[in-house]
């Protein structure tokens, strides 16, 4: 098959012709129709994550289809069957996944990171029976992909983490910190649920996007204080509060911008120079604020986000941005060094 391959990190990948996967007894192989460019394959590029092994094949958010299952597959999934799945590729018997939170699975794996991911015209998916989610006729494949990572993600940590959207009042303002594709994906969805949303992002374009994604208001991220900024515009803080990009200033600013009893979300990875980060613990005791982390999330959990997503309450597809080549992915991917995209890339392999 014709993949994306680096030999080392920080290298020039290229697309060349590697060896097709084997098909696992638990698991599935898929034809790549569409996989998402996200800032986590940068990251791997980058040699931030302690899972990759050399040559690498990098992506992890994908759609398309079956072309072949293992033998303790069961009979819900057969050749032919529009898939995609988690970014989290849950074992299904740990204690985590027995207690249904197969996000934060004890012996899970995940292409593009443990082992050869969708850069690829061939990717795998383990554990088939409970990664493996299907995809209805009507959602287009470049779509689907986005939902395995960015969207899924940030569906989580806005409505279940968050409680956005939740029965008994749902928060009101929601501040999203890093309009790339989570932030954006955050913006989209939990204006979709009622909450009024200040997006923060230092590229004007970004900023413009989410206001036609329903954002209430803007803020600069290179204004002097950025919190102040949206106490100013909230009237006292945020109720939630993500940091979608996983910076030293989008997780201060996130913090420090809640309101009392406000909630912080951390969705992007803080990594490298950006591991470590302080906390003034003063007011998370006296303003009983709360500190969440959000990881993916299960295959379990798709449906009801499937069916607002059918319905056209949730509209991911206006988050996608450029489709491209294995070839142009290249050079999309080597460009995150100095920005993120607006919107979903999409590669075509």
């Amino acid at each position: 098959m014709r993949a994306m391959v680096y030999e080392a990190f920080r290298q020039r990948p290229e697309v060349r012709e590697v060896r097709d996967p084997s098909c696992p007894p638990h698991g599935v192989v898929v034809k790549v129709e569409a996989t998402g460019l996200c800032r986590s394959d940068w990251h791997g590029w980058m040699g931030h994550d302690d899972d990759i092994t050399l040559p690498h094949v990098p992506g992890h958010e994908f759609a398309g289809t079956i072309v072949a299952t293992g033998t303790a597959v069961s009979a819900d999934w057969s050749i032919g069957d529009r898939v995609t799945a988690p970014f989290v590729n849950a074992c299904g018997s740990c204690v985590q996944c027995r207690a249904g939170d197969q996000q934060v699975c004890d012996d899970q794996t995940q292409p593009g990171f443990t082992r050869w991911g969708s850069f690829a015209e061939l990717a795998v998916v383990d554990h088939a029976d409970v990664n493996l989610v299907r995809i209805a006729d009507e959602v287009d494949f470049a779509t689907a992909a986005s939902l395995g990572c960015r969207f899924a993600t940030a569906y989580r940590a806005v409505v279940q983490q968050g409680g956005v959207g939740g029965a008994g009042g749902a928060p009101r303002w929601v501040a999203v910190h890093g309009c790339g594709g989570v932030g954006l994906s955050a913006v989209l969805i939990a204006a979709a649920y009622g909450a009024d949303v200040v997006a923060v992002d230092v590229a004007p374009a970004a900023l413009d996007q989410a206001r036609r994604l329903g954002a209430a208001a803007v803020v600069d991220g290179t204004e002097s204080d950025v919190p102040v900024a949206i106490r100013d515009i909230t009237g006292g803080g945020a109720h939630v509060s993500l940091d979608a990009l996983g910076h030293t200033a989008t997780f201060q600013n996130s913090v420090r911008c809640l309101r009392t009893r406000g909630r912080h979300v951390q969705v992007g990875l803080l990594v490298a120079e950006h591991a470590a980060q302080s906390v003034v613990m003063g007011p998370v005791v006296a303003d009983e604020l709360e500190i969440l982390g959000s990881h993916g999330m299960a295959a379990h959990d798709y449906p009801q986000m499937l069916r607002d997503v059918a319905q056209g309450r949730l509209r991911p597809e206006l988050l996608l941005g450029d489709q491209l080549t294995l070839e142009d992915g290249v050079d999309a991917l080597l460009e995150m060094s100095a920005s993120s995209p607006t919107g979903v890339t999409v590669l075509r392999p």
